[in-house]
């Protein structure tokens, strides 16, 4: 049975429908790449999977709960077992990167000794290994805003398994870095992929990095799934069909507001 289920699955914000018609499952510890022209639903079924976009009609099931009727102390619950990853990073600037990675633990460690940045023998053990994982550890102790974007995101990346989840949303989190940095980040996810088994959905926009590192690539256009398979399969007349430019009335990755942080990440505590 797939970690993630949609059957006949409409999203939308409101009564707008974004996607319909989503019918797909993803397995545990997939690596799998969302890509599509902009405006098509990406960072919506992105969204879904948090359960922080509506599901208008059809099914949704992500690790069990029924995204139909979750809410309260499940919806909690099942949040805190989902990391996400922001095209803007989501660090807290003037703290240090051992701080913000510590910031993933949160949910899992009393609020008194969080607040004063307070960790014991283990938990540095832990973060040591999470900063490893994404090679940031010679920038242990310095400030995150004076890291470059790639160094931020491998932050972010740390963060994000440092919450231990099952599943990780990536939303384009190579689209401002430069190329170097962009594979450096894409090997970081792929990493944490293989030596944790944490199921990765990513949204893309470039094609190369998709055929490289992912296992599966959905492809959307028009509010619809148009291509759902391996990257292989990505020839020149599937990518001209992924691509080919539809105005459909009611497809679009507008939100009214940003991808809200599944992190227990109390800024203005911690600044």
């Amino acid at each position: 049975m797939g970690q993630i289920i949609a059957s006949n699955l409409t999203l939308g914000y409101r009564r707008k429908k974004v996607l319909q018609g989503i019918d797909l499952s993803i397995d545990k510890g997939e690596f799998l790449s969302i890509i599509g022209p902009s405006g098509v639903g990406k960072s919506t079924f992105l969204m879904g999977l948090n359960a922080t976009t509506t599901v208008l009609d059809g099914h949704l099931q992500v690790m069990g709960h029924d995204l139909n009727r979750v809410g309260g102390r499940e919806l909690k619950s099942l949040r805190a077992r989902i990391g996400v990853i922001f095209q803007s990073y989501n660090l807290v600037a003037r703290l240090s990167v051992l701080d913000n990675i510590a910031g993933g633990m949160l949910h899992r460690r009393p609020l008194l000794p969080a607040l004063l940045k307070h960790y014991s023998h283990q938990q540095y053990e832990e973060i040591y290994e999470y900063m490893k994982v994404v090679g940031i550890e010679h920038e242990a102790l310095s400030r995150c805003d004076r890291l470059s974007g790639g160094q931020k995101q491998r932050v972010a990346i740390a963060r994000a398994i440092a919450q231990k989840p099952e599943i990780i949303l990536a939303d384009e989190p190579i689209s401002s870095l430069d190329p170097i940095s962009a594979r450096k980040v894409m090997e970081t996810l792929r990493q944490a992929n293989q030596k944790y088994g944490i199921t990765i959905v990513s949204n893309l926009h470039q094609l190369d990095y998709a055929r490289e590192f992912c296992h599966r690539v959905i492809g959307l256009n028009g509010g619809r799934i148009v291509y759902d398979g391996p990257p292989g399969g990505l020839c020149q007349a599937t990518v001209a069909r992924i691509y080919e430019k539809k105005e459909p009335a009611q497809a679009s990755d507008i939100v009214a507001g940003p991808f809200p942080s599944t992190l227990p990440l109390p800024a203005t505590a911690l600044n």
